[in-house]
This record gives C-alpha cells, structure tokens and sequence, in this order.
C-alpha cells in the first residue's frame, strides 16, 4: 500500500491509498474537493473508491463532485444511509472491501456518531480511524452514546501495537496540552508532549500514529486505570463514566 496524506481544510487530514499492482486508489472520506484533486495530480493516481467513515460534512463535502468527475464506486456505513450522497455500497461490521489486491475490514465504531466505521487493513497494519481515535485524543460524542465511544476506543485499542492509525484532524497539540492536565505524571506522554511540539513548530503533521504510542500516552484510553480513576477522584467508578467525565473535561478545556 502506498499512502499519500494532506491537509486541508482547516485542520483535516485527506488520505490516498494505492495499491501499485492493480492501480487502484481510494480515498479516505473527502473533505476538500481542490485539495483532493491536486493531491490526485500530485501522485499522478486515479481514484477509484471513495471510503467513507462518517456522515459529517467535513467528511463528504467532495464526495459527489468527485464521483460524478472519476465514476468512483463510494462506500459508506449502513447507519449513514441517507446522509452520503451517490452511494453504491454500505457496509457494516465483519464486511470486506477491496482496493485492488487490498483488503479492509469494517469495523463499527460509534460514539462519535452512531453510523461511524472504520477500515483496517489487516496486512498492512494500517487503520484508517476517522473522528474515533486521534493522536492523544478522541472525538466528540455526538449522536452517538459514551459507553459506545468507550467500547469502541477499546477495541481500537486492542489493535496490535505496530498498527498505524491515520485519524481525521491535526488536533494532536491541543490534545496533548489536555492530556498533561489530567495525567501530569506520565513520562511517556511528556515525552509526546515535546515531540509534538517540535513536529507541529516544523509545520509537520502529527498523523499516521500507532496503537503503541496511544496506549502509552493518550488519558482516553486509560479510562480503565486505577491510577487515573483515583487521580480523577473516582475511584470503583466504571471506566465508561470515567471516559465522559475525561471527555466532558475535554469540551470545557
């Protein structure tokens, strides 16, 4: 697989993947049609397929310039039914899609919004995330439920450890400045915390980053840890209602 990300927007991460032995392309999700199209131009690929993993606009903008513009087949969740224009196929948990001679699988992932998946490319060991997970972050619960997001950020989190995980938007030095307020103590996430900070001083991005590294230094997946439930002050509380009150803290920061 060869991957080709940009940012556009404001602050999201568009993504190409292209699988050079058939020359299939996908994009995913499409957030910015003239960002979209130059980095078509940059790479020189044809896009093929659209991969969708949420309904939200900064999500779909492009989506149908683009496929009247390519004829790209666009897939999409189920529960997004109505909400992605031209779309030829919904997809939901335990599904496969093919990229060429690359293969994906759908995982559900709600909590941000109750329709949001992800693709994991399992031979690759790449995830395209969307808005679940991002680099000492998550997203925000929408129409989805807290005890969903939860659930979905740990079985994200039970990834392998070398997994790469592309996410939706350069948030990643917010992020971190939230993290060290709830986990001051955490070496490796000090450690994070200054390499963003020269990454972001370059004006480099902060995506892809892996499972490692998350489980490391993200406080959203520490929802379970006693250190941080007593730190939180609550202690014997169930790690969905420790996620909220992070994620609450998170809003208000």
């Amino acid at each position: 697989m060869q991957i080709h990300q940009f940012t556009c927007r404001d602050d999201n991460f568009g993504v190409l993947i292209h699988d050079p032995a058939t020359g299939a392309c996908a994009a995913i999700d499409a957030p910015d049609e003239n960002a979209m199209r130059k980095a078509l131009a940059q790479t020189g690929w044809r896009l093929s397929h659209i991969l969708v993993t949420h309904k939200h606009y900064d999500h779909i903008e492009a989506v149908l310039p683009l496929q009247q513009d390519f004829g790209c087949a666009v897939i999409a969740p189920k529960g997004a039914r109505g909400s992605v224009p031209a779309v030829d196929l919904y997809v939901g948990e335990g599904d496969t899609v093919e990229i060429g001679s690359l293969h994906a699988t759908i995982w559900e992932t709600p909590g941000h919004c109750a329709d949001h998946i992800l693709y994991h490319f399992a031979d690759e060991a790449v995830a395209f995330a969307g808005d679940v997970l991002f680099a000492l972050g998550c997203g925000r619960v929408f129409d989805g439920a807290y005890e969903d997001m939860w659930r979905s950020l740990e079985r994200v989190a039970g990834l392998p450890d070398q997994t790469r995980v592309y996410f939706g938007h350069e948030y990643t030095l917010a992020n971190a400045k939230f993290a060290l307020s709830v986990d001051p103590d955490n070496a490796a996430l000090r450690r994070r915390f200054a390499e963003v900070v020269e990454v972001r001083a370059r004006g480099e991005a902060t995506c892809p980053t892996t499972i490692g590294q998350e489980k490391a230094a993200n406080p959203f997946l520490q929802a379970s840890n006693p250190a941080m439930k007593a730190r939180l002050g609550m202690a014997g509380q169930s790690d969905a209602a420790v996620f909220r009150e992070l994620r609450e803290r998170k809003n208000r920061f």
